[in-house]
């Protein structure tokens, strides 16, 4: 039986903000615009390496919005004010979040450039084979291909092609499976992200190399 990717189910009430909270949204808005670019102006070679191979458009939160804040048009602001929340594991089963630790909880520092890191790593051939080695090196999966798919300050979530059963032929049926790779600390800000993946890529190299004898 194939599981069912993990999920979420939020209830909640939407309720429109009055006029003088839309004009604190937008400025909020524009600070976070600028503090994106400016760490993407900034970012060192480790990080600026992985961002440049992203599709700005499609990837970039200032973009995105920039559209929407310059535009002619009146827009709405909503509010969703969460009421409850459960978590629907692969296997179908429900677990009730507790609202106090959802209230507690941050948001990930790595969250407002993680689609183009995600983006970044996916559009790279090197990357991408960095990916298949990491299954192969720390987890002994054989996978023949490799996305990056979700990233955060604790690791990252790759999904693989691997073998599932061996046919009558002896080819063999291949499946996309999700894997988890830990860091070994905490990356707290795009930087340390990069520099841990590229520690990690050095290290499956060279782990291989010795395993094929040219070292």
């Amino acid at each position: 039986m194939q599981k069912l990717p993990a999920r979420i189910a939020i209830t909640g009430n939407v309720v429109p903000l009055k006029e003088e909270k839309v004009q604190l949204v937008a400025e909020s808005l524009r600070e976070v615009m600028l503090s994106e670019q400016r760490q993407i102006n900034e970012a060192p070679y480790t990080v600026s390496g992985v961002l440049s191979s992203s599709n700005l458009i499609t990837t970039s939160r200032s973009e995105n919005l920039k559209e929407l804040l310059d535009g002619v048009e009146e827009y709405g602001v909503y509010r969703f004010n969460l009421s409850s929340c459960m978590f629907i594991d692969g296997h179908g089963r429900i677990h009730e979040v507790d609202m106090e630790a959802i209230e507690a909880s941050k948001v990930d520092p790595l969250a407002f450039l993680s689609a183009k890191l995600i983006d970044g790593i996916n559009r790279s051939e090197s990357r991408r084979r960095a990916l298949v080695l990491f299954c192969f090196v720390y987890l002994n999966a054989d996978a023949r291909d490799a996305f990056m798919l979700s990233v955060d300050r604790k690791g990252f979530d790759v999904l693989a092609k691997v073998p599932s059963s061996r046919l009558k032929d002896g080819t063999s049926e291949y499946v996309w499976k999700q894997f988890r790779f830990p860091f070994k600390e905490e990356a707290l800000d795009v930087e340390t992200f990069c520099h841990q993946l590229v520690k990690m890529e050095e290290e499956a190299v060279k782990k291989v190399s010795g395993y094929s004898g040219l070292t």
